[in-house]
């Protein structure tokens, strides 16, 4: 009888076992088939540095909150697409599910393309990073008709010499995004092009200018002929429409209120207008760190991520207090932590967040998705790292704290 008992037990904690892993093999098994169906042949038998049990319970805990609603992670370890999961729902009053499958918005995640889109560009002659703005644009007008002297290097790194989110209030307020790029004129110059640092986002997008002067193609279509096509990006768009007529797409939410999609930065596509599945920010991460060396070679990863101007501290939060050195390159922030060069941006629209950060010397990074004004899965990035560079845990998270 008591032998009995005991087998009982066991085969109770054998199937919790089973059953806690269960959602970790899911995370696991999405990452592989995304991974075969870019090409890239057989997995690299390998030991997960990252315990992904502990990420799944981290981030089902962060879905919990009052405040969320969901979130999707991506991790890549060793160049490869380690995990991808889906937690929480697309729509709080409906209910409706996350998958991986599901497409949210980039928001200033965005830049990072409108970067990669001018550099290959100029690699085909199409254009150069050291022309002036003004042979791209008509519509920048910036103090003492500094769009002459500006660059399209000068716009990508924020470095146009003007007062930082320059008149995004009026892009808010559904004014024509270039016709505001023509009111720049009379503000006061706080320093010459190309020296230093005030980030922006309606004169960012003199980017989607370029590139459909340079390429004849709409900003969407060049996006998917250049980028997203030959990465395999198959759910990424660059429009509100590309959003909402997806399958399963991340309402916005206000906690857990959903409220109505922001056009505003749609106008402003470079800016801030992508949106993809979590599979496919995956995808863009990894090519980043040079997973798809014949679209992006080396030393193109080098121009883009190569820092070229020194930044203000971001914030007071301790994940961001914990990041050091902070540059901007090419629509892509660096920053030093605990002794690595880590490579990363976020991005954040009414109701919707996003957030890369990788190290490209170890082929390392996280991306995560989620549908909610919360800041609280920001944190959780470093916490993965912490594991990965085989750190004691620190609570980056604070998911008990509001």
């Amino acid at each position: 009888m008591l032998l009995a008992i005991v087998l009982i037990v066991e085969i109770i904690v054998i199937a919790r076992h089973f059953m806690a892993a269960r959602p970790v093999r899911e995370g696991i098994k999405t990452a592989a088939r995304a991974e075969r169906a870019l090409g890239a042949g057989p997995l690299n038998p390998r030991v997960y540095r990252v315990d992904y049990a502990r990420l799944d319970e981290r981030a089902r805990s962060i879905v919990a909150r009052k405040d969320m609603a969901g979130l999707a992670i991506a991790v890549v370890e060793d160049g490869q697409l380690a995990f991808i999961k889906a937690y929480g729902v697309v729509d709080a009053d409906t209910g409706e599910k996350a998958t991986p499958q599901t497409v949210w918005r980039w928001a200033s995640v965005s830049k990072g393309v409108a970067a990669t889109l001018e550099a290959l560009l100029a690699r085909q002659g199409k254009l150069s990073l050291d022309d002036p703005i003004s042979k791209w644009s008509t519509s920048l007008k910036l103090p003492h008709d500094n769009q002459n002297v500006a660059t399209l290097a000068d716009a990508l790194s924020h470095r146009l010499g003007i007062v930082k989110n320059a008149y995004d209030d009026r892009l808010e307020g559904n004014e024509d995004p270039a016709a505001i790029r023509g009111m720049y004129g009379p503000l006061f110059p706080m320093c010459p092009p190309g020296t230093c640092w005030a980030y922006q986002n309606v004169a960012f997008d003199v980017a989607h200018e370029a590139v459909e002067k340079a390429t004849k193609l709409s900003y969407d279509q060049a996006a998917r002929r250049y980028v997203f096509d030959p990465l395999g990006m198959t759910s990424a768009s660059t429009t509100k429409e590309g959003l909402i007529n997806s399958p399963s797409w991340a309402r916005p939410h206000n906690g857990r209120r959903p409220i109505p999609v922001q056009d505003a930065y749609y106008r402003v596509p470079a800016a801030g207008g992508v949106n993809s599945s979590i599979v496919d920010l995956g995808i863009w991460m990894r090519a980043q760190m040079g997973g798809a060396p014949n679209l992006l070679p080396a030393d193109l990863l080098f121009e883009l991520h190569v820092p070229r101007v020194f930044t203000p501290r971001r914030g007071l939060a301790p994940y961001d207090l914990a990041l050091k050195n902070s540059a901007y390159g090419l629509a892509f922030r660096q920053s030093d932590y605990q002794g690595h060069h880590l490579v990363w941006h976020r991005g954040a629209v009414r109701g919707s967040r996003s957030e890369v950060i990788f190290d490209p010397s170890e082929r390392f990074g996280v991306a995560m998705l989620w549908n909610s004004t919360s800041v609280k899965p920001t944190g959780l990035p470093l916490e993965i790292f912490d594991q990965y560079y085989r750190l004691p845990f620190h609570d980056w998270v604070q998911v008990n704290k509001p």
